[in-house]
């Protein structure tokens, strides 16, 4: 769906921000949007988000990327436009051991001090972009071979947004 270079840009950011969210955990679009640089557009990774795909040939989709895992800012769980929407992202979030509750209006939301996802910077930029290796991950090898190609698209992003801001 994007449409320009900048656009696709953007789309891989917040993808590949969310998708190393922990399971079991949660985060906000503004969270999302802060991460990747853009703190001013929260509304724009909702947008990306309801343009995931379901097609499996595609880099980004719903199995590859953990949309279910961001909410609004007051952890709950946004209203779309498909009726079913908001009950199939309660019922991934709970098949994830978070605790997903209904308000007094009906809403369903998440505590965000409980299962709240807020890091400084993202797991993968740590350490100068170098992840380190987590016991019991993924091994050296496969490490390299699965992440290199997305650590360099990454960094593209980032010198992307560098080359814009100056």
């Amino acid at each position: 769906m994007p449409r320009t270079e900048e656009a696709a840009a953007f789309f891989h950011a917040v993808y590949s921000a969310i998708s190393e969210i922990p399971s079991g955990r949660v985060t906000s679009y503004g969270h999302i949007a802060a991460l990747i640089g853009t703190p001013q557009r929260p509304r724009q990774v909702g947008v990306c988000l309801k343009h995931l795909t379901d097609d499996p040939a595609a880099q980004w989709n719903h199995e590859t990327v953990p949309w279910q895992r961001v909410v609004n800012a007051r952890g709950v769980i946004s209203p779309r436009n498909h009726p079913t929407a908001v009950r199939t992202q309660a019922e991934l979030l709970r098949e994830e051991g978070v605790e997903v509750s209904r308000g007094g209006l009906g809403e369903l939301s998440v505590d965000l001090a409980e299962y709240g996802w807020f890091p400084d910077v993202l797991p993968s930029e740590e350490n100068g972009g170098v992840k380190e290796e987590e016991e019991g991950g993924v091994g050296e090898e496969d490490e390299e071979d699965e992440e290199g190609e997305h650590n360099n698209e990454e960094q593209d992003v980032k010198v992307k947004k560098e080359e814009d801001s100056d």
